[in-house]
C-alpha cells in the first residue's frame, strides 16, 4: 500500500491534533492587532470549543487505532 498501511490513522491524528492545538492557541493567545478589516479580536468561544472537542476525539480515536492495530 502507498505510504504504509497506517496512512489514514496517521492523517487523522495529524489533522485532529492540529485542529485541537491550533484552536486552543487561538483562544489563549489571540493576535494583538487584527490584520484586516474583517478579522475578529478573538476567536468565537462556542465554535472554538466544538473544534477543540472534534479535534481531540479524532486524535484520540486515531491514536487508539494505531496502538490497537
Amino acid at each position: 500500500m502507498f505510504l504504509g498501511e497506517n496512512l489514514l490513522p496517521f492523517l487523522v491524528l495529524a489533522i485532529g491534533g492540529a485542529m485541537c492545538i491550533g484552536t486552543l492557541l487561538a483562544l489563549f493567545r489571540p493576535p494583538e492587532t487584527p490584520r484586516g478589516d474583517g478579522d475578529l479580536e478573538r476567536a468565537p468561544i462556542g465554535r472554538s470549543i466544538v473544534f477543540i472537542l472534534v479535534g481531540a476525539v479524532a486524535a484520540v480515536w486515531a491514536l487508539a487505532s494505531l496502538l490497537n492495530g
